[in-house]
């Protein structure tokens, strides 16, 4: 029978790409001994500056053959490796993995067959042009930031060496009030008298079908569930358990499971989606794998108790941005019903290195794969604001071969991507997958909050028959400042609160919206920004990235969406009041709230989620204020009075960048002046330096961004240039120019430019 031992301990790890002979050495050396999740990335990729280390490290241990017969298989798995990983054992090169999200094995038999084995990792989290993402505004974390282990199976055994799956597929089809389930499975080395068997369990541990067929490489038949109990989304996930055997005479060789939810959907353009027929709007929110101080390096508990969170708020969806999430969280969205948006991280600009495409193919299928049998997955994405770097030649034919290569994998699920905003709403993109979304922003990175739905409905009345969601929209919130007149870009709690109050709503009136993805349910590390006041993050989340504080905005939703009964008072961090009077404002799904006040009742109001109570005095210099509704427990915030203002509230104004720099060289080159040529001096910059080594000389950050500025289409502060900080300068400006004439001149220049001046000494 399959074993799986945990491979999380005892790694040593170190930077760089020496790998010594055994972890004895390493010991010796100094290195660190770390516990698997681990990323080296935990503390300066959300310290901002976008200098985050971007290169090779090693982990290495010694791993022992367990006690187990002499012609068992033995598989090292790792999860999830960010981004490049070369496995050697013994000091050989067993493997290669590129891609940052997926799972891959490596077969270690021959080399434990001497009892002991030295394992080592080399990673690589730097940008390389054939690995995606190439940039994205979050921070790529290094390291071995998933589970370890080593599989232990008989020769025969369910497939190991397909792209990281499980070698077991099925697929449901209700037909009246059972359900047909369609099932496969992949077996290596079956032997003429082998069977294999399918059990499918219920949630009460009940046998409700079981076959056996004869054993070869690909076995595939159907067994039924009779009076099936469908999975009905957050409603009610039931799920059933299919359990796969090779069986040989009277002895299980092997065995492998996972959770079957029988559903069927379909998007309708006019009236969203729906779930077994029933109706169900798609509201909820996207999610990041990070946590403050663990980077991406999360516990199966970290990634259970953001999928609580998530319940608790009442959403439905979940779009797990921007790659491959952990196996852990899957299993949460189909325990708790989520509906899930999965996708690969094909991301902000294309690199025109062809093998870039390949390597996405290659995520798609690891995604596809890995991923086939979850429930919870309804849709599959090809891509995110891909149009960020332009629309590079190529890359409409990419976006359809993804789309393609999906269909070819799994043609029982639809397909989808996430638009830029500022891709036109008749672009032909709009058209390749099955249903499509945009990433709008409208109240924060430009215009009113009210044109969200504005464009919402021109872009249904252009085209009635595409279904058509929002993938992002949301603001920063940080609770360190506040407003009573709160508007945007001050990055207080309150606007944020204000702004998603006007999103809840207006869609919740657009039921032709087929999903909608609160960006983001946390804050997460981008250590390349610097907004309002906090250095790297991204601070759009409905809640801290520790986790710990529920921000004003999370409860607008839980008000819209959960069923739990609730009150809660807004604005207490905001605690210091600078007025006798004020308005109390309440967030709750229930129909009538009482306000008391030291002790008194103040009023009793009738709403629809959001309760004003407005001229509230403050009668002490401390105020105990109440919110109560019936069937739920109270809510206390406490207030003080003061005489003034207080400025701890209020942001400091940062200050305009008025650098002018070395304009005064681009404007001058204008004209007929023929372009110079590309040279590259050594011990001086050039356009084929990192972005991050530019950044941190002041004249060559001056000289790159002035060219950007002068020559892009909008305006690039050295902040936003730090999501882009590990690609060379050449590969930037080739996707962030708006066509290739514009490429080569912002090129040439920039390099001239650059070329004047000397490296610093190290």
């Amino acid at each position: 029978m399959r074993q799986v031992l945990s491979l999380n301990q005892n790694w040593y790890f170190s930077k760089g790409e020496e790998i010594p002979a055994n972890a004895s050495e390493a010991a010796e050396n100094g290195w660190r001994k770390v516990e698997i999740p681990h990323t080296y990335n935990a503390f300066d990729g959300q310290d901002g500056g976008g200098d985050y280390y971007r290169g090779k490290a090693v982990y290495i241990r010694e791993i022992q053959r367990p006690e187990v017969p002499a012609d068992a298989r033995i598989y090292i798995e790792w999860e999830g490796v960010n981004s490049i990983a070369e496995v050697f054992v013994n000091g050989n090169k067993k493997k290669e993995h590129r891609g940052g999200y997926s799972a891959f094995r490596v077969d270690v038999t021959e080399e434990l067959k001497a009892d002991r084995a030295v394992l080592a990792v080399l990673v690589d989290n730097a940008n390389h042009s054939d690995v995606y993402p190439q940039m994205a505004d979050f921070t790529f974390y290094g390291g071995m930031y998933r589970d370890a282990k080593m599989i232990v199976v008989s020769p025969t055994h369910f497939c190991l060496d397909y792209y990281g799956s499980q070698g077991l597929a099925f697929q449901s089809k209700i037909q009246g009030e059972d359900a047909k389930i369609s099932l496969s499975a992949w077996i290596t080395e079956p032997q003429e008298s082998d069977a294999v068997q399918f059990e499918i369990i219920d949630e009460e541990d009940h046998t409700v079908a079981e076959c056996f067929v004869p054993a070869k490489d690909c076995v595939e038949t159907a067994a039924w569930i009779r009076a099936v109990h469908l999975w009905q989304g957050v409603e009610d996930p039931y799920l059933y358990t299919v359990i796969a055997r090779i069986i040989r005479h009277n002895e299980v060789l092997d065995e492998v499971e996972a959770d079957l939810g029988v559903r069927e959907y379909y998007v309708d353009p006019e009236n969203g989606f729906f779930l077994n027929g029933k109706s169900m709007p798609l509201r909820g929110v996207s999610r990041h794998q990070d946590m403050l101080g663990k980077g991406n390096a999360l516990t199966e508990e970290d990634h259970w108790d953001d999928a609580y969170q998530i319940a608790e708020l009442g959403a439905n969806t979940v779009r797990l941005a921007h790659y491959q999430h952990n196996q852990a969280f899957y299993q949460a969205c189909d325990a708790l019903g989520f509906i899930v948006w999965a996708e690969i991280p094909f991301i902000s600009a294309m690199n025109s290195d062809p093998r870039g495409h390949e390597n996405c193919r290659e995520q798609m299928k690891e995604l596809i794969y890995q991923n086939f049998n979850h429930p919870s997955i309804c849709f599959w994405g090809i891509s995110n604001e891909i149009t960020i770097g332009g629309e590079r030649p190529g890359l409409y034919e990419n976006l359809v071969d993804l789309n393609q290569l999906v269909k070819e994998l799994d043609p029982t699920r639809l397909t989808t991507m996430a638009q830029l905003s500022m891709l036109p709403k008749d672009s032909s993109q709009n058209q390749i997958t099955d249903v499509v979304s945009y990433n709008l922003y409208f109240g924060w990175y430009g215009g009113s909050y009210t044109m969200n739905e504005e464009w919402f409905d021109e872009f249904h009345r252009m085209h009635p028959d595409r279904p058509f969601g929002v993938s992002e929209y949301g603001c920063e919130g940080i609770i360190s400042w506040h407003s009573d007149t709160p508007k945007c870009k001050d990055y207080s709690e309150e606007y944020q609160a204000e702004y998603h109050e006007h999103m809840a709503k207006i869609i919740e009136e657009r039921p032709y919206l087929w999903a909608t993805h609160v960006w983001n349910m946390f804050d997460f590390g981008c250590d390349a920004r610097d907004e309002g006041g906090v250095k790297g993050r991204n601070n759009k989340g409905l809640v801290t990235l520790d986790r710990k504080i529920k921000k004003d905005a999370y409860y607008v939703y839980k008000a819209y969406w959960s069923k739990e009964p609730f009150v809660y008072i807004t604005g207490r961090r905001y605690a210091k009041r600078p007025y006798d009077t004020m308005t109390v404002k309440v967030y709750s799904n229930q129909s009538q709230v009482t306000l008391t006040v030291n002790g008194k009742e103040v009023e009793t109001k009738c709403a629809d989620k959001i309760f004003l109570f407005e001229d509230v005095k403050l009668d002490e210099t401390v105020n105990c204020v109440t919110a109560s509704a019936e069937g739920c427990p109270s809510d206390t915030v406490t207030w003080i009075r003061t005489e003034q203002p207080d400025s701890c509230y209020v942001m400091p104004v940062e200050e305009e960048d008025d650098r002018e720099g070395v304009k005064n060289w681009f404007d001058e080159a204008d004209g007929d002046e023929q372009l110079p040529e590309l040279t590259f001096e050594e011990g001086y910059y050039s356009v084929r330096d990192i972005v991050a080594d530019l950044l941190n000389d002041e004249r060559a950050c001056t000289i790159l961004l002035d060219a950007l500025n002068k020559y892009g289409t909008m305006q690039v502060k050295k902040s936003r240039l730090g999501i882009m900080s590990g690609l060379p300068a050449e590969d930037m400006i080739g996707m962030v120019a708006p066509n290739l004439e514009t490429e080569e001149i912002i090129l040439k220049r920039t390099n001239a430019a650059l070329q004047t001046i000397a490296k610093k000494d190290n």
